[in-house]
C-alpha cells in the first residue's frame, strides 16, 4: 500500500535551488533511507513531506491526501535533528503533552508514555526534568515523542547523530519492530552502515536524487561493492551529466 508519493518536487530559498525535481514513494512496512552529505537537501525534503515548507513546484500526497494538511499530522511522528522538548517539564510530562496534542485521553497518554520510556530505558528518569537530561537521554526522549500516539508514518531526521553505538543499536531495533507492525518509516542519514539497514535508499546530492534502489542493488552497480562507492560513482556520473549542484 502506497503511503507517501512525491512528484517533481522543487524548493528554492531565494535564488538557491535546494530541491530539484524530486520523485519518491514509500509503502507501508518499508524503511526508506535518504542518504546524503550535509547540505544535500535532506532536512528540506523531510519538511516538504511534512507540509511545514511550501513547495515551489510539484506535489506531495500522504495516504492520498494532498499536503500540507493539518489533519494528517496526527498520523505522522516526527523526530527532528534538534531536540524539540520542554526542558522545564519532566520526561513523562513531555510525552503526555505531545500525546494530548494528538487527541489522546490523559490516562491512555500516560500509560503509553510509561511503556515508551521503558522501551528506551528512561523509566527511572521519567519524573526528572528534561533540563537535567544528558544529550543521549534527550535523543531517546525525542524518539518516544515521535512514537507517541502510534502514528502510521514515522519521519526521523538524522535520529542517531551524536549517540553511542549501543544506543544506536537500541534505536534500530525499535525501527525494525515498528516496521514489522506495518509502519512506514523515513530515515535521513549520512552514515553508510546505517543506510545498509534500510529497505530502499535514495542518494541525494545538491538537491537532486542521483540514485535510487535497495542497498544491495546500489552496491551491485560498483566494482568495490560498497555504498560509499555507489555514492561516489553516482556523484561522478551526475557531474558529467551537469545535474549536480
Amino acid at each position: 500500500m502506497q503511503i507517501i508519493t512525491a512528484n517533481n518536487v522543487s524548493k528554492r530559498f531565494g535564488s538557491e535551488l535546494v530541491l530539484n525535481g524530486i520523485d519518491l514513494s514509500l509503502q507501508a512496512g518499508e524503511i526508506l533511507g535518504i542518504l546524503g552529505p550535509s547540505g544535500a537537501g535532506k532536512t528540506t525534503l523531510v519538511r516538504c513531506i511534512l507540509g511545514t515548507l511550501p513547495l515551489d513546484n510539484g506535489e506531495i500526497a500522504i495516504q492520498d491526501t494532498q499536503m500540507p494538511n493539518l489533519r494528517m499530522m496526527d498520523k505522522i511522528g516526527y523526530m527532528a535533528q534538534q531536540d524539540a522538548l520542554y526542558e522545564d517539564l519532566t520526561g513523562l510530562q513531555n510525552l503526555v503533552f505531545f500525546a494530548r496534542l494528538k487527541g489522546m485521553k490523559k490516562r491512555a497518554a500516560t500509560e503509553q508514555a510509561h511503556v515508551l520510556m521503558r522501551l528506551v530505558e528512561l523509566d527511572r528518569d521519567e519524573n526528572k526534568k528534561v533540563v537535567n537530561y544528558s544529550g543521549g537521554m534527550k535523543r531517546r526522549l525525542s524518539l518516544t515523542a515521535a512514537l507517541i500516539g502510534d502514528p502510521d508514518i514515522i519521519v526521523l531526521d538524522e535520529p542517531t547523530v551524536g549517540i553511542d553505538p549501543l544506543l544506536r543499536e537500541l534505536f534500530w531495533a525499535e525501527f525494525k519492530r515498528l516496521q514489522g507492525l506495518g509502519r512506514a518509516i523515513i530515515v535521513t542519514t549520512h552514515v553508510m552502515d546505517e543506510a545498509e539497514k534500510c529497505d530502499r535508499l535514495i542518494l541525494l546530492r545538491g538537491g537532486s536524487i542521483i540514485e535510487n534502489g535497495s542497498p544491495e542493488e546500489l552496491k551491485a552497480k560498483t566494482t568495490q561493492g560498497t555504498l560509499e562507492a555507489a555514492f561516489i560513482e553516482s556523484a561522478r556520473r551526475s557531474n558529467k551529466g551537469g545535474d549536480a549542484a
